[in-house]
């Protein structure tokens, strides 16, 4: 269909108008089903989750534009960290199949530019599955690849949980100087400090050629990554690995099962600290969560994770575990 000049409305997430977010969400639908079908739909209460609470407090914001019928044709979301790395602008731009090639999407990156130079933002991400259209989008703008994405799955039908048995035993083999810890919802009170501590661990994660700073956590932040992950749905388990002679919290891992989709988990962070590497501690803990899942959760089909295609030690630790590629993304970074 013919595009005509639309105009741009912003979801004020104190007012959310149901036809602004109806029309977004079936902008996100459409392109799903042309570029990602191996993800599932977003719902209306994850997206307004992300509109209010983003992912951990910090929301980003979201604009859906419209064409000349009313009909919505493109989204833009614009999330600005204001926590720490504030040199920075991560900007999504989606653009219904049906619309495509007729300046949208340049429409919509030009804004959100405008917003990050608005911000003083110098460095803009773009995210974006690697397809065709992607890649085309970023090579026109100028975008540069800074690190690639693995979306992997692990289809839990096909886990040997008494492979999984095996693998926890040698691992625990190897980490008799730990405890593990089962958590359920938010992080406790008596565990919020050290939680803090283990939570930055992920700043050591490799991030390639993006310009990114060390993340800084809070009680505040866990707090609201937390309420974030209620409001969407997400029902949290994690596993801890405690060092029995100091007490000390040395790892964990994270998995959120979603209530809308209950066959369907996303495994979050994983990470151990520096100085209680070298124990096997990542395959322990996420081989217990597989084990806890298949009890607690018996109904769940699948869970997905992502890793840079450069974290050899995490992407190992998965294969082990029976995930398999399903898709692959490009961070793309410029100036402005």
């Amino acid at each position: 269909m013919q595009l005509t000049r639309p105009a741009l409305r912003r979801l004020d997430p104190l007012a959310l108008d149901p036809a602004d977010l109806a029309g977004g969400l079936a902008v996100y639908e459409a392109a799903r089903r042309a570029d990602y079908p191996h993800l599932l739909p977003r719902t209306a209460r994850s997206w307004t989750s992300d509109l209010v609470l983003g992912w951990d407090g910090e929301p980003s914001t979201a604009y859906v534009q419209r064409d000349g019928r009313g009909r919505a044709v493109g989204v833009l979301e614009v999330y600005l960290p204001e926590r720490d790395n504030r040199h920075l602008a991560m900007l999504d731009v989606t653009v219904h199949p049906a619309v495509r090639r007729q300046g949208l999407g340049r429409d919509l990156l030009e804004v959100g530019l405008d917003r990050a130079r608005a911000a003083s933002r110098g460095t803009v991400w773009v995210e974006g599955f690697d397809t065709a259209p992607a890649r085309g989008f970023a090579a026109r703008h100028d975008l540069q690849p800074a690190t690639t994405e693995v979306n992997r799955r692990q289809v839990l039908h096909d886990v040997d949980l008494d492979d999984v048995s095996s693998i926890v035993a040698d691992a625990a083999g190897h980490a008799t100087d730990y405890e593990l810890l089962r958590v359920t919802g938010p992080v406790p009170a008596d565990l919020m400090d050290q939680m803090v501590v283990l939570v930055a661990a992920i700043n050591d994660a490799p991030m390639d050629d993006l310009e990114f700073e060390d993340e800084v956590f809070s009680p505040e932040r866990l707090r609201a990554f937390d309420a974030a992950q209620e409001a969407k749905g997400g029902r949290l388990y994690r596993v801890l690995a405690r060092h029995r002679a100091t007490g000390v919290l040395a790892g964990h891992t994270i998995v959120a099962v979603d209530s809308e989709h209950p066959w369907h988990a996303a495994q979050l962070d994983t990470s151990v600290l520096a100085g209680h590497r070298g124990h096997r501690l990542g395959l322990l803990l996420k081989g217990t969560m597989v084990q806890w899942l298949a009890e607690a959760e018996p109904q769940l089909l699948e869970v997905d994770t992502w890793n840079a295609a450069s974290n050899a030690h995490m992407i190992a630790v998965n294969e082990r575990l029976g995930y398999q590629v399903v898709a692959t993304a490009t961070c793309y970074q410029t100036h402005v």
